[in-house]
C-alpha cells in the first residue's frame, strides 16, 4: 500500500510540474496576430513589428479604417519600425533608429508619416510636431483581396527594396534607398585595415557589383591577386573589372590566365570557367574594333 501511496505521489508532483510548465508557456491568443519581420539591405537592418487584423467581410478602407484619418496602420499598439543606418524613403532621408508608422489613408493618395518611437497605443496620442518624416504616396488597386493585414518589404537590391503595405485591395508602396557611400564604404575600408587577412577581393566586388569606384574595384582585386596569383575566379573578376574600366588589353590578359588555370582544375570548375571566359575573350575582341 505503502508503494501505491508513493506512485501516485510522483505521478501527482510529475502532473503538476507539467501544468505548472504548460501554464507558464501559454500565450493567450488575440484577436489581432503579431509579427515580426526582418530584411538586410546592404548592411542596414530592417526590423517591423505590428498587428494584423482581417478583413472578415467587411468594407476597410473609407469605412473601418476612414479616409483622411491619422490610422495606426494595423491594430493595437502602433507599428514600430527600425533602421540601424540613415535610409531615403520616397526620396525624403530619415535618420537610423526607431520609429512609429502611421498613415492617412485617401482614396487614391495616401500620406505616410514616421515619428520617434513613444511606444504609443493606436494613434490617440499622435502629435504632428513629433513627425520625423512626412510624405505622400499614390496607392495602388490590387485584382485579389488581400484578407490579412500585411506589411512586407520586397524588391530586395543592393542598395534599395520596397515597403508594401497591403489589406484588401489596396496596396501601399514604399521606396526604400541606402546611401551606400555613407553607410557600407567607411567600413568596408576600415576593415581594410584591420588585422589579420583583409578582404580585398570582397571590397572590390562591393565596389565594381554597385558600379562605385571601378579604379577603386581594380586597384583591391590587384591587391587580393598578389595573396593568389592563379585563382582562377579572382583572374576572371579582375578581367570583368578591367574591360569595365576600359583596359582591354588587361582584361584580355587576365582572362587568357583564367582560362589556363582552369585547364588543370577539377572537371565542373574546368568547365565553367572555359565557358566563361571563352564568352568574356569573344566580347573582348569585339571592342577592339
Amino acid at each position: 500500500m505503502k508503494a501505491i501511496y508513493t506512485t501516485l505521489f510522483v505521478i501527482f508532483l510529475t502532473a503538476s510540474a507539467i501544468a505548472q510548465n504548460t501554464s507558464e508557456n501559454f500565450i493567450i491568443p488575440k484577436t489581432n496576430s503579431k509579427a515580426v519581420i526582418q530584411q538586410t539591405i546592404a548592411s542596414t537592418q530592417i526590423e517591423v513589428t505590428y498587428n494584423r487584423p482581417n478583413k472578415r467581410g467587411r468594407k476597410i478602407f473609407g469605412n473601418l479604417v476612414p479616409y483622411d484619418q491619422i490610422w495606426r496602420t494595423g491594430a493595437d499598439a502602433a507599428t514600430e519600425i527600425y533602421f540601424s543606418t540613415p535610409v531615403i524613403l520616397a526620396g525624403n532621408p530619415l535618420d537610423s533608429g526607431r520609429y512609429e508608422l502611421f498613415t492617412i489613408p485617401g482614396k487614391s493618395t495616401w500620406e505616410v508619416i514616421l515619428q520617434k518611437s513613444q511606444h504609443q497605443w493606436g494613434s490617440y496620442k499622435y502629435n504632428p510636431e513629433n513627425d520625423a518624416v512626412r510624405f505622400s504616396v499614390k496607392s495602388i488597386k490590387r485584382k485579389e483581396i488581400v484578407e490579412t493585414f500585411t506589411i512586407s518589404l520586397d524588391n530586395i537590391g543592393s542598395d534599395r527594396g520596397m515597403l508594401h503595405i497591403s489589406w484588401d485591395q489596396v496596396l501601399v508602396p514604399v521606396d526604400i534607398k541606402i546611401d551606400l557611400k555613407h553607410t557600407v564604404i567607411p567600413d568596408l575600408e576600415k576593415a581594410l585595415t584591420g588585422e589579420g587577412r583583409r578582404p580585398y577581393f570582397q571590397v572590390a566586388m562591393f565596389y565594381y557589383e554597385n558600379n562605385l569606384d571601378i579604379n577603386r574595384a581594380a586597384e583591391l582585386m590587384s591587391m587580393a591577386l598578389e595573396k593568389n596569383p592563379n585563382h582562377i575566379g579572382m583572374l576572371y573578376r579582375y578581367a570583368l573589372i578591367l574591360k569595365q574600366k576600359g583596359d582591354i588589353p588587361g582584361a584580355m590578359k587576365a582572362s587568357e590566365k583564367s582560362f589556363e588555370q582552369a585547364q588543370s582544375a577539377g572537371e565542373e570548375l574546368k568547365a565553367e570557367y572555359t565557358r566563361l571566359n571563352t564568352k568574356l575573350q569573344a566580347e573582348l575582341k569585339s571592342l577592339k574594333h
